[in-house]
This record gives C-alpha cells, structure tokens and sequence, in this order.
C-alpha cells in the first residue's frame, strides 16, 4: 500500500482548516441571523404595545378636562403666566377655554403700541406654527410610528433593571428630527417624551421634553411639557392637572 506523501497529507491540512474555518463562519451566521431575528421581533412587538397603548388612553383622555397653566419666557424674561380650561372637541383636537384676565392694553404712545402690538402678533403667529408642528409628535401618532418601524427608522435603548424601554423614532415627521419615547413594558405607559426637531428653517432647531403622569384610573397624561426655540430666545413650560371627568 502506498503511504501518503508529505504533499498529500499538506493537503488534506489546509482542507480540514478550510472545512473548520467555514463551519465557523456558518455557526457564525446562523447566530447572527438568529440574533437579528430576536431583536427585529422585539422592536416590533414593542412598537406593536406602545400603539395600542397610545391608542387606547387617548380614547380615555377624551373623557376628561383639566386644567392647563402655560409660563412663557422670552430673552430670559418671564411673562404672565396663563391658565384654560381644557377638554377634547368633537373633532378629537384639544379645546382651551382662558381662565385668566386678559392681559392690559400696552403703554405708551402710538407708536410704541403699535411696535408692541406687532411683536405680539409675530410671537403669536410663531407660537401658532409651534403648536402645529409639535402636534405631529404629541401625542405620538401611531400611524407615523408604523410607517417609521417599516422604513427602518425606529431603534431600542433598554434601560437595564428598570423596566423602561427607550424606543427612538428618527425622521419621524420630517428629515432629520428624532423622537424619543420612555415606554415602560410592564405597565405599558409612556414615562417620558423627547423631541428634537425644527420649524422651517433647519437652523430654527425646537425641543420639546415631555413627563408623563397616571390618574387613578390608569390613565395617562401629559403632566408637563418644556419647550425650547432657540432661534427665538423663547421657552415655554406647560403644566396640566386637576383632571376631572365629563359629566355623562
């Protein structure tokens, strides 16, 4: 019988690393694969609750009116504050009724009144365009939050021990913004929201930082909401409570 040479047996090396080296590389993609699969699943199921919740306490908020206090500062300089009644129109859109006194008539001459009043008109019309864009993204829309998961938009960020689930929706309601939402699983509620977009002009960057609250019936709401243009020098902080259900 014929031995093998040293050139056979060389051989039959490099064909048994090659065999090992793409078993290895096939365990390695199966695990991958198998991992990816996970993952993919767990956003979905986890974008799937967050609409359903979304979905269902805005029905339950429809039930109810409450109280809003609006502090405006602008160029660092805090203005009267503001207060409504609030309380979901027919049309499903946010209804304020003022609480508080009108503001007085500006002083000064014509002139400085007439500066006054066009500075009140431009900060009321800007505000106006404010409410309109973050209307996209509170409360979050769950059918924009589906279209964002199919685009592949939409990322988790868990937070270890803690029972709550960053989930981060980017080019959300226009190129370039994000949105953030603290979801927590257990109790399917959202804790906390987080915007960070911008009016017409990119540069005209608006935040928006949301905290969440539940009423004793589980249903959540908007607590208080801080909002930020920069280009403007202007905050705006909104606070809601005394909730009180309609009467049947």
């Amino acid at each position: 019988m014929d031995r093998p040479t040293a050139n056979t047996l060389s051989l039959s090396h490099k064909e048994s690393a090659f065999i090992a080296a793409a078993l290895f590389a096939c365990l390695i993609f199966t695990t991958t694969r198998a991992n990816s699969q996970a993952a993919g699943g767990d956003l979905q199921g986890k974008v799937a609750a967050l609409k359903q919740s979304v979905a269902a306490n805005q029905q339950r908020l429809h039930q109810y009116r409450w109280i809003e206090n609006t502090q405006l500062t602008l160029n660092g300089d805090d203005k009267p504050p503001s207060q409504s009644m609030c309380q979901y129109g027919p049309d499903g859109k946010v209804q304020k009724t003022p609480m508080s006194p009108p503001p007085p008539p500006p002083s000064g001459g014509r002139i400085k009144q007439r500066v006054i009043a066009k500075k009140k008109e431009e900060m009321k019309d800007y505000m106006g365009q404010v409410k309109t864009l973050l209307a996209m993204y509170v409360p979050p829309d769950p059918q924009r939050m589906q279209q964002a998961f199919q685009a592949g938009k939409v990322s988790l960020n868990p937070a270890p021990n803690s029972g709550i689930t960053k989930i981060v929706f980017t080019d959300y309601a226009q190129p370039g913004d994000q949105m953030t939402i603290s979801f927590n699983t257990a109790d399917k509620k959202i804790s906390a929201l987080n915007v960070n977009t911008y009016m017409d002009n990119p540069q005209d960057v608006v935040t928006l930082a949301v905290s969440f609250a539940s009423l004793p019936d589980s249903t959540n709401y908007v607590q208080q909401s801080v909002l930020n243009a920069t280009a403007k020098k202007l905050q705006v902080t909104t606070t809601s409570s005394n909730y009180q259900p309609l009467a049947q």
